[in-house]
């Protein structure tokens, strides 16, 4: 099972399917897109919240998106309990 994973499998798996490289060259890039523009707008849309801790985290996390989809979605659109006391 621990073969699965391993760099060596990996490197055999390639190297016995030379065709797949463009494929996942094309995944890889895709994937890339993807997390920079999903980052971009979470990453804008805490500053202009003023979210500092969001800010930092999504800068120094890295969740292809995931994190800054749910931020856009759900959490920014939460009110603050310091917001709702005033």
């Amino acid at each position: 099972m621990n073969q699965i994973f391993s760099q060596s499998f990996l490197d055999q798996y390639i190297a016995s399917n030379p065709q797949l490289i463009p494929y996942l060259s094309f995944l890889f890039a895709v994937l890339l897109v993807w997390s920079l523009v999903w980052k971009g707008l979470a990453l804008w849309k805490s500053a202009q919240l003023g979210k500092k801790w969001w800010f930092i985290a999504m800068l120094l996390i890295n969740t292809i998106g995931i994190l800054e989809i749910l931020y856009i979605f759900v959490f920014s659109k939460m009110k603050d309990k310091t917001e709702e006391s005033k």
